[in-house]
C-alpha cells in the first residue's frame, strides 16, 4: 500500500486527496505523474524518519523524473537524509548533483557550507589548524554564494563570515 494511503490524520488525508486530484488533472505525461507520487511518498517517509523508505521512493522518482529542476529537489532531499545519517560525503555528492541541475539552489549551497564548517571544527578540535582554516575557507565560499542568491537569508552564516573576516561588514546591505 502506498505510504500516502496509510496517513491517519486529517491534514495528511486532506493533502493526499488534494494532491491526488491535482495529479490526475495535471496536463503532463504518466512518468511525471508517477515521479511526483514517489516524491510525495518519499517526503512523507522522510518526515516520519523512515529514511530507507524515503531514499527508495526518491530513487524511483529520480529514475522517472525528466525535468532537471524537479530532479534537483529530489537530489537535495536525498542529500538531507545522507547528512542526517552522518554520511557527509554522500550528502555532498547529492547536493553537488542538485546544483549541477539548479545552480541557484541556495539551500544546497548552504548545506555544503555547513558540512565544510563541521569538517573545519573537527580539524580544529584535532589540532590541525591549517586543515581547519582550509575547510572554513571552503565553507565561506559556499556561504557567500548562497548569500549572493538570497541576501536576507543565512544570518548566522553572515555573522560568522563577518566575525572571521571572511566577509566585509555589510557587504550585502
Amino acid at each position: 500500500m502506498p505510504r500516502t494511503q496509510r496517513n491517519d490524520n486529517f491534514i495528511d488525508k486532506t493533502f493526499t486527496v488534494m494532491a491526488d486530484m491535482i495529479l490526475k488533472m495535471m496536463p503532463t505525461n504518466q512518468n511525471a505523474k508517477e515521479a511526483f507520487a514517489y516524491y510525495r511518498d518519499g517526503m512523507s517517509a522522510q518526515a516520519d524518519g523512515e529514511y530507507a523508505e524515503a531514499l527508495q521512493n526518491y530513487e524511483e522518482a529520480l529514475r522517472l523524473e525528466e525535468d532537471p529542476y524537479d530532479k534537483s529537489y529530489i537530489l537535495y532531499n536525498m542529500g538531507l537524509i545522507h547528512a542526517s545519517n552522518g554520511e557527509h560525503d554522500r550528502a555532498l555528492d547529492r547536493y553537488r548533483e542538485a546544483l549541477d541541475l539548479n545552480p541557484r539552489m541556495c539551500q544546497a549551497l548552504n548545506n555544503i557550507a555547513v558540512i565544510y564548517h563541521y569538517k573545519g571544527e573537527q580539524a580544529e578540535a584535532s589540532g590541525d589548524s591549517q586543515a581547519a582554516n582550509d575547510w572554513f575557507d571552503e565553507a565561506a565560499r559556499y556561504w557567500l554564494e548562497a548569500i549572493n542568491i538570497a541576501p536576507n537569508n543565512y544570518i548566522e552564516a553572515q555573522n560568522w563570515l563577518k566575525n572571521t573576516g571572511r566577509m566585509k561588514v555589510d557587504k550585502f546591505f
